[in-house]
C-alpha cells in the first residue's frame, strides 16, 4: 500500500521510496529509509499528512506520501488479542 492511503493513529513500515532521486537523498537523510517505522499522526482532506520518524515529526505533501510504499505494522499484543479471540 502508498502512505497517501494509510490511516491516521496506525504505525507502519516503509518498503520502498519511488520519488525523484533528489526528494529520495532528502527522505533518507531526514530518516525515511526502508525498513523504518513510521506513525501516522494526521492527515489532511487534501492529502497532506503529519507522520512521525525517529522521535521528529515531519510533515509530507501528496505527492510524495503517494510515492512511499508502506506495509502496516501489526502489534504483537494485538495479534496475541486476535489469536485469542
Amino acid at each position: 500500500m502508498i502512505l497517501y492511503d494509510a490511516v491516521k493513529d496506525k504505525e507502519y513500515k516503509i518498503e520502498g521510496l519511488y520519488v525523484e532521486p533528489g526528494i529520495t537523498r532528502r527522505l533518507q537523510a531526514l530518516g525515511l529509509n526502508d525498513g523504518t517505522k513510521i506513525y501516522v499522526l494526521n492527515r489532511k482532506k487534501r492529502g497532506a499528512m503529519i507522520i512521525k520518524v525517529r522521535g521528529t515529526r515531519l510533515a509530507l505533501g501528496k505527492h510524495i506520501s503517494s510515492n512511499i510504499e508502506v506495509s502496516e505494522v501489526v502489534n504483537t499484543e494485538e495479534a496475541e488479542t486476535r489469536k485469542d479471540g
